[in-house]
C-alpha cells in the first residue's frame, strides 16, 4: 500500500468510527461512585478496630509515625476488602526517576499442603516490598550489578483497586529507595520536603498565637492539558508513536488563529471520552472538576480540585494512565507531550500551590483587607523570598527536552521565573516598602448595562497568563510545568524553598521578640526587609514582551532558556546546602538528579534524531524523488511535443531535495559523533549540534510537503490529525 493510500485509509477508518458501548448506568446517581475503589478513611473506619483506625488517622492527619503493631490488622482488612472487589493480586506502586509509574504484582494466593491455595496478606508485606532496582535510572546512586531496592508503604496516600477486564489489582502507593536508604523515586523527596516545610510553618503559626496547630501541608491542584488524535493517524506517524510528537508537519491552512476552539462546544466523541475518564477517576477518588476545549484544535484540559501535594502527585500519575487507557477504548490516542504539533499551542500542567490545613484552610487567602492580615502577609512574603532566591531551582524542576519546545513561546510563560501579585497585593507590598500598609484596593462591581442581568463582583486585580508564578486569589499558579512531567518535581522544590523561607521568617521574628521588639513592629520590619531584598522578582507586566528579558537581566533574574542551562542549578553550592539543611537530598542524591536529567535530555533528543533520519530517508525523501521524477518526465514530454515547459516547480523541488539531503547528512554526522563523557558537555553538544541539524531536516521536509503532490505525500498531515476526530 502506498503512503498516500495509508493516509486515505486512515481517514476512511476515522469516518467509520463507532463509539464504544456506554460504560455507565444512566440511572446511576451522580457522586454515588466517588471513591468506591479506594481504601479510604471511611472504609477503614468501618473495617478496622477503633484503636487501629485512630492510630492510622493520627499518622495521616498529624504525621505521627505509623505504629508497626497495627500493620497486620490493616493488611487483613485491606485484603478482605480487595478480594470483595474482585482483586486477585496486589501491587506496590512506585514512581521511579523515569517520571512514569512502576508496579510489581503479586498474587494474594499462596499454595498450602493439601493442594489448595489460601489468600494471605501480612502487615510485613503491606509495609515493605523488594522490587529489582538495577534497571531504573539512578544517576550513580547504585552500581549496575547492585539490584536490591525497597518499596515502603506511604500511609498518607490511599490504596485503590485498579480495574481491568481480565482482573482487578489492589494498588498500594509506596516510596522506592536503595539498600543505602537513598531515594530512587519522586515520592520520597516529596515527603521529606513536606515534613521540612511543616516544621517551620508551625513555628510561624506559633508566633501568631496558635498553640499546637494542625500540621501544615502543601496543597496542589494540577491542571492537565492534552491532545487527542485518532488512533489510525497515530499509528501512521512513527514520530508520534515513538517520540510523542510530530517531527515533521507543515502548518495547516487553518490553525488556532480564529480562537474558535477555545472553550468551544466539546465534540461528541471527545465528550464521550471525557465522561468515561471522569467516571473512572471518580471511582479512584480523583476529584476531576473542570473540562473544556483548549486553545489549539484537538487540544483539551481537565482540572482536578486541590488535594494534599503527595496525594495529588500520585493522582496525577494515575490520571495520565487512565486517560491513555480510556482514549484507546474510544479509538484515540491521548498525547501528553508538551509540543506534539509545531506551530500550535503547547500543553502545560499548571500547578496551583498553597499551604494550609483543615483548621485554617489556605494560609494564602488575603481576605478583604490584606493590609491588615499580617499572618497572610508573612506567608506571602515567604513565597516572594523563596521564588526570588531559588528561581533557578524552580526552573530546573520543569526542565526537559520536551518542555524546552514550550517555555518562552506565546502559549507558555517565559523561562525567567518571576511573580505576578496583581494590583491589590502589589500595592500593599509597595506600601510596606515605604513604611507600612494602611489600605487595600477594594473589589468593585461590574455594571453590564442589561436590566435583566445582576451586577457582577469585580476582583481587585486582573490575572496574568504570561507569568510563570502568578497569585490567583487564594493560591499561586506555577504555570511552567510541562504536561508530560510528574508534579512531584516542582512540589519538592516548592516545599523545600518554602521551608527555608519560613525558617528565615520564624527565626527573624523569634529573635526580634526575644530582644524586646513589639511583635507587630517585628512583622513590619520583616516584611520591609523581604520586599527590599527580594521585590525584584515581582513583575506584573507582559512576560511575552521583547523588553522583559532585558529588564529581567537588569533586575538580576536568571534567564535559563534551555534544560542544559538549567541543570547546573541542581548542584550549585547554594542548592546542595539547601537540600542538605532541610534533609531533602543528600549531595549524592542531588548529583544523581543532575546526571539523570542530562541523560534523559540526551536520550530524548537521540530518539528524535534517529527518527528524523529514518523518516526523512525512507519516507519523505522517496516521496519527493517520485514527484521530482514525475515533474522531470512532464518537462521532457512537453519539450518533445514542442511546447515550452515551465520548469520552476521542478527547480523548486530539486532545490528542496538538495536541502533535505544536506540536512540528513549533517544530522547523520551529528548523531554519529562521539559524545563527551561529561554529562553536561554531552547535553550541550546535543543542544548545539543535534537539535539544529534536526531543524534543518524538518525545514526542508515541511517545505516539500507544501509542494509535493498530495497523492504522493506519505504522512497524515496536521490538517487531517487536528481536525478529523
Amino acid at each position: 500500500m502506498s503512503g498516500n493510500a495509508v493516509r486515505l485509509q486512515a481517514i476512511k477508518d476515522v469516518e467509520a468510527y463507532t463509539p464504544p458501548a456506554v460504560s455507565f448506568d444512566p440511572g446511576e446517581e451522580p457522586g454515588s461512585i466517588f471513591g468506591q475503589n479506594v481504601f479510604s478513611l471511611t472504609v477503614m473506619q468501618k473495617r478496622l478496630p477503633k484503636s487501629v483506625y485512630k492510630s492510622v488517622l493520627s499518622t495521616i492527619e498529624k504525621s505521627t509515625p505509623l505504629d508497626p503493631d497495627v500493620a497486620d490488622a490493616i493488611a487483613s482488612a485491606m485484603k478482605d476488602w480487595a478480594l470483595e472487589k474482585g482483586a486477585t493480586h496486589y501491587a506496590h506502586v512506585f514512581y521511579p526517576l523515569t517520571g512514569l509509574t512502576a508496579e510489581k504484582h503479586d498474587s494474594f494466593l499462596d499454595p498450602v499442603g493439601d493442594g489448595t491455595a489460601l489468600a494471605s496478606f501480612s502487615g510485613k508485606t503491606l509495609v515493605q516490598g523488594e522490587p529489582d532496582a538495577s534497571s531504573f535510572p539512578n544517576g550513580g546512586l547504585r552500581n549496575t550489578f547492585e539490584a536490591r531496592g525497597y518499596t515502603g508503604w506511604d500511609v498518607m496516600s490511599p490504596a485503590y483497586i485498579l480495574e481491568n477486564p481480565n482482573g482487578n489489582t489492589l494498588c498500594i502507593p509506596t516510596i522506592f529507595i536503595s539498600m543505602t536508604g537513598e531515594a530512587l523515586d519522586h515520592k520520597t523527596p516529596v515527603l521529606r520536603s513536606q515534613q521540612a516545610m511543616a516544621v517551620h510553618a508551625k513555628r510561624v503559626l506559633n508566633l501568631f498565637g496558635h498553640t499546637d496547630p494542625e500540621n501544615v501541608v502543601a496543597y496542589c491542584g494540577p491542571e492537565q492539558e492534552y491532545f487527542l488524535v485518532d488512533s489510525h493517524f497515530f499509528l501512521a506517524r512513527p514520530d508520534l508513536l515513538n517520540a510523542g510528537r510530530t517531527l515533521f508537519g507543515a502548518k495547516p491552512p487553518k490553525g488556532q488563529e480564529f480562537d474558535d476552539h477555545y472553550f468551544g462546544a466539546i465534540p461528541e466523541r471527545v465528550l464521550g471520552f471525557m465522561m468515561d475518564t471522569e467516571r473512572e477517576l471518580f471511582k479512584l477518588g480523583i476529584p476531576a472538576k473542570t473540562r473544556h476545549n483548549e486553545v489549539a484544535p484537538g487540544q483539551f484540559e481537565v482540572a482536578p480540585m486541590f488535594e494534599r501535594a503527595n496525594e495529588a502527585s500520585d493522582h496525577q500519575q494515575l490520571l495520565m494512565t487512565t486517560f491513555k487507557a480510556v482514549a484507546k477504548k474510544h479509538g484515540m490516542e491521548c498525547l501528553f507531550h508538551e509540543k506534539p504539533f509545531d506551530g500550535v499551542n503547547g500543553s502545560g500542567k499548571h500547578v496551583n500551590f498553597s499551604l494550609g490545613n483543615s483548621e485554617f484552610g489556605s494560609l494564602l487567602v488575603p481576605g478583604d483587607t490584606p493590609h491588615d492580615n499580617a499572618q497572610f502577609l508573612v506567608f506571602c512574603a515567604a513565597v516572594i523570598r523563596a521564588v526570588h532566591k531559588y528561581g533557578g531551582l524552580l526552573r530546573v524542576s520543569v526542565a526537559s527536552a520536551s518542555n524546552d519546545h514550550r517555555l518562552g513561546a506565546n502559549e507558555a510563560p517565559p523561562a525567567i521565573i518571576s511573580i505576578f501579585l496583581g494590583d491589590q497585593l502589589a500595592d500593599v507590598f509597595d506600601q510596606i516598602a515605604k513604611g507600612g500598609a494602611t489600605r487595600s484596593k477594594e473589589k468593585g462591581t461590574l455594571t453590564i448595562g442589561v436590566d435583566t442581568l445582576p451586577n457582577l463582583t469585580k476582583d481587585a486585580g486582573d490575572r496574568n497568563r504570561t507569568s510563570p508564578f502568578a497569585f490567583t486569589g487564594n493560591r499561586f499558579e506555577f504555570r511552567a510545568p510541562g504536561s508530560n512531567q510528574t508534579v512531584a518535581a516542582p512540589m519538592v522544590i516548592l516545599n523545600t524553598i518554602m521551608a527555608e523561607a519560613l525558617d528565615h521568617c520564624a527565626s527573624y521574628l523569634e529573635s526580634a521578640v526575644a530582644a524586646g521588639t513589639d511583635f507587630n513592629e517585628a512583622v513590619q520590619s520583616l516584611l520591609s526587609e523581604i520586599v527590599a531584598d527580594h521585590g525584584a522578582v515581582i513583575f506584573n507586566g507582559n512576560g511575552y514582551s521583547d523588553e522583559w528579558p532585558v529588564e529581567a537581566e537588569q533586575r538580576g533574574l536568571k534567564n535559563l532558556r534551555t534544560t542544559v542551562d538549567a541543570l547546573p542549578e541542581l548542584i550549585s553550592p547554594e542548592a546542595i546546602e539547601l537540600f542538605g539543611k532541610y534533609g531533602v537530598f543528600t549531595e549524592h542524591e542531588a548529583h544523581s538528579r543532575f546526571e539523570i536529567g542530562a541523560e534523559q535530555y540526551i536520550l530524548a533528543v537521540a530518539v528524535e534524531a534517529n527518527l528524523s533520519l529514518e523518516i526523512g530517508t525512507t519516507t519523505i525523501l522517496p516521496a519527493a524523488l517520485r514527484y521530482q521524477t514525475e515533474l522531470a518526465q512532464n518537462v521532457v514530454a512537453l519539450k518533445a511535443a514542442g511546447v515550452e515547459a515551465d520548469a520552476s516547480s521542478l527547480e523548486t523541488v530539486t532545490a528542496l531535495i538538495g536541502e533535505l539531503r544536506a540536512g540528513l547528512a549533517e544530522l547523520g554526522s551529528a548523531v554519529a559523533h562521539d559524545h563527551p563523557e561529561d554529562p553536561l558537555e554531552a547535553a550541550t553538544f546535543t543542544r548545539d549540534a543535534v537539535i539544529p541539524a534536526m531543524a534543518k531536516v524538518r525545514a526542508a521536509a515541511d517545505s516539500l510537503e507544501g509542494v509535493v503532490a498530495d497523492d504522493l505525500w506519505p504522512l497524515p498531515t496536521y490538517q487531517e490529525m487536528l481536525y478529523i476526530l
